[in-house]
């Protein structure tokens, strides 16, 4: 790591949206690689934008006046900081970890993907474009996406699987209300992996005239990068926020892992800590050996997926498969780059959770603290709940993405239930 810009920490304050970049920059995948895993593995018609926007986020991120206005807009326009929740009856239910919820459900939109969505949103103002596509499983990143394009005055296009606009009905309403086309994607798994694959088609295209946001840490460099760089205000706050509230650091922090954004912003900050155990959380869907589940890291292998070289989950000729998730924001063959790095090394620990353990612990987060989560964070306290004892006296801090208005209708078919509606 180098240490940059350091000198000018005082002219920021405290407030600064990213700290780490004034006080200890992680230059890991400065250069799109993160030990073997990264790259940038995209067709020649794409070379020339992947390489403009590679050169307009490197400026970028070496310009505080970009950090600023992100910042200013994190603090007046998306509710930064978000609270670090001390989650009392859930731990005495549990018996074992002392919990920390780093509140992104509180963020505007309902979830951590409008800090990415900002950053971008600036950054192709930055670079004079002015058409937004975007993907979206779950539908908060195409919230994000649709909310940040509305109050920058971009165009935003946003390609979902058909499978994820049944689940998540809702989200789709608040792309359209917000002013966003949404465009079902109905090849393949009709899921994530699809709708990445829709929107690469479509930059191709227009790749002149477009931008495109994408939602989560994977794809070919910068994204890895600039995702985890937008998505790493969450760590800094809730390493501060530990710090003024506690007095130290967590003992672990522990995300779900889909392609992996909001547990990669959450690790950064406390990668450098070797006290600090980290734990992600993958999506067991029906179990790993029913091969119906998203665990890249759990049970996949190195391959090449959407422009990267990571962990996907593939077949022995190396074709991707299809995966199973309850949870659309979850359920996607591959994983961000620098997960499959730490992995490699040692420095964080994944795991999966199935479906059924999430639906669980979904419902002991509303019973015991009055917080209703998205299934895709209901993951990582499914992990927790299922083996407390091996957490037992540590403080343990959680990354809850996002709030589970999004998955009632998710969770009413998994439980049985029959929604009631007033007539």
């Amino acid at each position: 790591m180098t240490a940059r810009l350091g000198t000018r920490n005082s002219e920021l304050g405290t407030r600064f949206w990213h700290p780490g970049l004034v006080e200890s920059i992680h230059d890991l995948g400065r250069d799109g690689h993160f030990g073997e895993f990264g790259g940038a593995y995209v067709p020649e018609v794409l070379v020339p934008a992947v390489s403009a926007l590679t050169r307009a986020y490197l400026q970028a991120r070496d310009d505080l006046d970009f950090w600023r206005e992100l910042d200013e807009l994190g603090r007046t326009y998306a509710g930064r900081p978000t609270p670090l929740y001390r989650a009392a009856r859930l731990s005495e239910r549990l018996g074992g970890p002392d919990l920390l919820l780093k509140r992104e459900d509180l963020a505007h939109t309902g979830a951590h993907k409008i800090n990415n969505a900002l950053g971008q949103g600036l950054l192709a103002q930055r670079m004079g474009l002015r058409r937004i596509i975007a993907e979206t499983g779950a539908g908060q990143h195409g919230v994000a996406a649709a909310t940040v394009c509305a109050k920058l005055g971009l165009e935003c296009i946003v390609y979902m699987g058909s499978e994820d606009i049944e689940r998540q009905a809702l989200n789709v309403y608040r792309m359209r209300l917000l002013g966003a086309e949404v465009r079902h994607v109905e090849s393949g798994t009709r899921t994530l992996k699809d709708a990445i694959n829709e929107a690469i088609r479509d930059w191709v295209t227009n790749v002149e005239t477009t931008h495109y946001m994408l939602g989560s840490a994977v794809g070919p460099h910068p994204y890895p990068l600039m995702v985890r760089d937008f998505q790493s205000v969450i760590g800094w706050e809730a390493r501060a926020q530990c710090i003024a509230q506690l007095g130290r650091l967590p003992d672990v922090v522990v995300a779900c892992v889909g392609g992996g954004s909001n547990a990669i912003g959450g690790f950064m900050p406390f990668v450098d800590d070797p006290g600090v155990a980290l734990v992600g959380v993958e999506a067991g869907g029906r179990g790993l050996d029913s091969g119906a589940h998203a665990a890249s890291l759990s049970a996949g292998s190195p391959g090449i997926l959407h422009g990267s070289r990571s962990f996907v989950l593939q077949d022995q000729d190396g074709q991707i498969i299809g995966t199973h998730s309850i949870s659309a924001g979850l359920d996607y063959p591959g994983v961000g780059p620098e997960h499959a790095d730490l992995r490699a090394r040692g420095r964080a620990t994944y795991v999966a959770a199935n479906d059924a353990a999430a639906v669980r612990a979904f419902k002991l987060l509303c019973e015991t603290e009055g917080i209703i989560p998205a299934l895709e964070p209901a993951h990582a306290l499914a992990h927790l709940a299922d083996h407390a004892a091996d957490f037992a006296g540590a403080l343990v801090l959680v990354i809850l993405s996002g709030r589970g208005d999004k998955d009632i209708h998710s969770y009413a078919k998994a439980t049985g239930t029959v929604l009631e509606v007033a007539g």
